[in-house]
């Protein structure tokens, strides 16, 4: 039995090891504009600190963006960040970043969770936007929300134009893909995660990606950049294929904010 089994794993091993066949690296800055991230510091789970911050946005610099739409958490139960907080924390990283001469557009948004507070702030209207109205939203990990249908809707009523984040990661759709079909039947514009198409998530993740991709379902390319190595990730997955089918698709708004 240990034999078998030794050889069961192996052949699972060869298979997770094989090479993907890379690229020469496509330039980031034909995209010009990244859509989520976490740069500002201390509010969430990203940068701690402004220097973390302002180190992030160099390598940004580098990799070709002369943009960035931050979006920090937004989490009745955690995150409790208000328009307040978040446009003031912009404006402080607008300004340190001037004063280290780094020469990036920043500007912010939201990502805002799907939780028991998110109607009544969409009823409100006081959704920070980014673009043409749009507002960027992601779900729980777990499972579908019952009431996802009727938020798209209402995001939809009250003028916003709701971008999903990084779908790929919501395995409780893996095996239904039309699910990803009715979102974008509904108008959601799909949020693909750069480093999603390298398997730094999951090997399912890095599949479905490529599903999306060859769909071409995906309206947004993020970052969703919280530290340093996901910079260092992201120079890597320039190289894979289906990043640069996706970037060169014409389908991207990225470069239209």
């Amino acid at each position: 039995m240990s034999i078998h089994l030794h050889a069961m794993f192996g052949k699972i091993t060869q298979i997770f090891k094989k090479s993907e066949k890379l690229v020469d690296p496509i330039d980031l800055s034909v995209l010009g504009v990244d859509v989520h991230s976490h740069f500002i510091p201390g509010i969430d789970d990203g940068a701690q600190n402004m220097d973390e911050s302002l180190e992030l946005l160099r390598e940004m610099k580098a990799l070709g963006y002369q943009k960035v739409i931050t979006t920090p958490h937004v989490m009745s139960d955690y995150y409790r960040n208000t328009p307040e907080i978040i446009l003031s924390g912009r404006d402080d990283l607008r300004k340190a970043a001037e004063n280290e001469g780094i020469e990036i557009d920043i500007d912010c948004a939201a990502e805002y969770y799907l939780d028991a507070d998110f109607m009544a702030k969409i009823k409100a209207k006081e959704l920070l936007t980014f673009g043409d109205k749009y507002v960027l939203f992601e779900l729980p990990f777990l499972s579908e929300p019952p009431n996802l249908a009727e938020v798209v809707f209402e995001m939809q009523l009250a003028g916003y134009k709701p971008v999903l984040a990084h779908p790929e990661r919501y395995a409780f759709w893996h095996l239904q893909f039309d699910k990803y079909q009715q979102m974008f039947d509904k108008g959601v514009i799909l949020q693909l995660n750069i480093n999603s198409i390298t398997g730094h998530y999951s090997p399912e993740v890095k599949a479905i990606s490529k599903k999306l991709i060859e769909a071409e379902l995906i309206g947004l390319l993020g970052s969703d950049c919280h530290h340093v190595r996901h910079v260092n990730l992201m120079k890597h997955a320039r190289q894979f294929q289906p990043l640069n089918k996706l970037i060169q698709s014409g389908n991207l708004l990225n470069a239209t904010l």
